[in-house]
């Protein structure tokens, strides 16, 4: 079958470029029924001999410098924003004038305003857009997806989620700059909300429904670091841990905590959901197993199963290996792409949308007045 090309144009050669590269890179071997061919057309970097080497190293046939040179040409039919979170509106918004299709990294925006000014840009021109909320195309999350929307969990009362992580925790470790640019607020917008909380966040609107309002804490445990860029000791605006509690919409109550502050705490990621007939726990360091409490099971065997979420008939299983044999996070990647494929042929909105992951910034921004104000805060959550 002659393949539709997809010409892709990657902005930025960070971590998430090389996640995403190995996405489009892969996702023909084993979804090989898509009518779309992703080519790697041009990645763009800041410094030319790192973008050449990536483009080398990851198959481009091309690296430039400017932006501009993707969202303007002619040859590229999507862009790929994986830059840090202050060039996402312009490039996004450029990216929709041009009438490109848009895959963005999260958060969308640093803020409310600034990603309405996207979701505007992108429904004006008519083009597709998703936001790489990867952990929603972990099968184990998806199969969780399932079980609640079956309604075997029964009426929803908690949702409880932490991520956390303790890379920030040496005092001298500087802001800003390129490796740094998620300790400077000037640039990332937030710390672990928009950073770590926002996925907490997605995945739970996602799997229960639109969060009402919220209560915060927040700390920025080191107020003052060395700047890369101005060389100069400058307050930290970023906060380094999250607490708060919410409301849902369907009257379940939401506990969340993220901290970049947890020694012994790479990335954990936990969510669990109780419901009158049910509960679900998942765990990122055994993504490949959903843990499942039926109340419904007979007294003498009832109790915690554990799901290992390899088998065929399990959400994206069926493209990869034997039963038994895992997956890892990498895997995530290639499944939102062939989501995105999928929804070209289809002409169907691949989720989560600008308007989806406005949503979510939506949360984080009430959970940071709320911090600062010492009161709840309606989040305006349409979902």
């Amino acid at each position: 079958m002659s393949k539709k090309e997809l010409r892709i144009g990657m902005i930025g050669y960070g971590f998430m470029a090389r996640t995403h590269s190995n996405g489009y890179r892969k996702v023909g071997n084993f979804f090989p029924e898509l009518e779309h061919k992703p080519v790697l057309k041009t990645v763009c970097g800041r410094t030319k001999e790192k973008v050449e080497a990536f483009a080398e190293q990851w198959g481009y046939e091309s690296a430039v410098t400017d932006w501009k040179e993707i969202v303007e040409n002619d040859d590229i039919d999507a862009v790929d924003i994986c830059t840090p979170n202050h060039l996402h509106a312009e490039i996004a918004i450029a990216a929709a004038e041009a009438g490109k299709m848009i895959l963005c990294e999260k958060p969308l925006s640093r803020t409310v305003e600034e990603g309405q000014t996207m979701v505007d840009a992108v429904e004006k021109a008519g083009v597709q857009n998703t936001v790489w909320y990867n952990y929603r195309r972990i099968p184990a999350v998806t199969l969780a997806k399932q079980v609640v929307d079956s309604g075997k969990l029964g009426k929803i009362f908690h949702y409880r989620a932490n991520f956390l992580q303790d890379w920030t925790i040496n005092p001298e470790l500087p802001q800003g700059g390129e490796a740094l640019w998620r300790m400077d607020k000037k640039v990332a917008g937030s710390g672990v909300t928009g950073d770590l909380l926002a996925h907490c966040i997605d995945t739970a609107m996602w799997l229960n429904g639109g969060i009402k309002d919220v209560s915060a804490v927040t700390e920025t445990f080191v107020k003052e670091r060395l700047h890369q860029e101005t060389n100069k000791v400058e307050k930290v605006g970023i906060d380094d841990a999250c607490i708060f509690h919410c409301h849902f919409d369907n009257g379940s109550l939401g506990q969340f905590e993220s901290t970049r502050y947890a020694r012994g705490h790479k990335a954990l990621y936990t969510f669990e959901i109780n419901g009158e007939n049910g509960s679900l726990r998942w765990d990122l360091h055994d993504l490949n197993r959903l843990e499942f409490f039926n109340y419904e099971d007979e007294s003498e065997v009832r109790g915690w199963r554990s799901i290992h979420v390899t088998d065929g008939d399990q959400p994206y299983m069926d493209k990869w290996w034997v039963p038994g044999l895992s997956i890892g996070y990498e895997h995530s990647f290639i499944h939102q792409i062939a989501d995105f494929l999928e929804s070209l042929e289809k002409g169907k909105p691949c989720n989560p949308t600008f308007r989806d992951a406005q949503e979510t910034q939506k949360v984080c921004e009430a959970i940071l007045d709320s911090a600062s104000s010492k009161s709840w805060k309606e989040t305006g959550v349409e979902w």
